[in-house]
């Protein structure tokens, strides 16, 4: 059974470590895949709105006969939602579809700074949050600049901020400045969407212990201190990159994985939205 090491979060709450992805899993095979990969000992579940999905996440979620309380829950609220009414309203219909009255975390999905609304979307956050609704709250796609700017103009920070992070992209300033700051950093296409997997230099130091490819990138993230969720629509493949619990890389595999460095994204710059 896989099972991950929690985070403390700074508002007293903690978080597993390692969870199930869900974005582009198609909805008909999304709740038989959640209600796998709890069942093989995954404790944290991410998806969103724009994803699609959330009604059949909770399906598996129900299914898996879980106590609500043995699993984490996180959902974000989309870009044409921002503002306070409306990302209350964007909260109330999340909820909803998953069947839930409290997420564990929610999240502003990406800032979209043109629009300028986040600071209104992050006020909803907070709003939810005290009334019980959503049990810690958070960002992605965030800089620091717009973290400081959640700062000075809220006096909060989140207490996750989920961002594009994989060895050829390893956001090494923005985990420092986060971590210095109390916020827990999540990495979404940890794989680099699978571009990773067939790096030699990857391939060799897996050989070394006897695993993957995407196991040596996920035991990567672990290490730093990260919270990671490789996606797939492969349940043998989920419980997979769950089995990274019985080694960890050293200083010299770290030295060598930190040469893939690029700057390359897979996705894009959210400060350019």
């Amino acid at each position: 059974m896989i099972a991950a090491p929690r985070l403390s979060l700074s508002d007293g709450s903690t978080i597993p470590q390692l969870g199930v992805g869900t974005y582009k899993v198609p909805a008909e095979v999304t709740a038989g895949l959640v209600e796998g990969a709890l069942a093989a000992g995954y404790r944290h579940v991410d998806t969103a709105a724009l994803y699609g999905n959330e009604r059949e996440v909770g399906e598996g979620l129900r299914a898996s006969g879980l106590e609500r309380d043995d699993v984490f829950v996180t959902t974000k609220v989309w870009n044409d939602d921002h503002g306070f009414d409306e990302t209350l309203r964007a909260f109330d219909a999340s909820a909803a579809k998953l069947g839930l009255d409290r997420v564990d975390l929610y999240l502003i999905h990406w800032p979209i700074p043109s629009a300028d609304r986040y600071v209104d979307t992050w006020r909803a956050l907070q709003r939810l949050q005290q009334d019980g609704r959503a049990t810690s709250i958070g960002v992605s796609n965030f800089s620091i600049p717009l973290l400081e700017r959640l700062r000075d103009e809220t006096g909060v920070l989140p207490t996750v901020n989920q961002v594009e992070l994989h060895p050829r992209f390893p956001q090494n300033a923005l985990v420092d400045w986060d971590a210095a700051n109390g916020v827990v950093t999540e990495s979404w296409a940890p794989l680099a969407r699978g571009g990773l997997l067939q790096e030699p230099l990857l391939a060799h130091i897996a050989e070394r212990y006897g695993k993957t490819p995407a196991q040596v990138v996920v035991r990567w993230h672990l290490d730093r201190g990260l919270v990671v969720f490789p996606k797939s629509v492969s349940l043998e493949r989920i419980r997979e990159n769950g089995d990274v619990f019985d080694f960890t890389l050293d200083t010299e595999d770290h030295a060598l994985i930190a040469t893939l460095e690029t700057g390359e994204r897979t996705g894009r710059d959210p400060d350019l939205d």
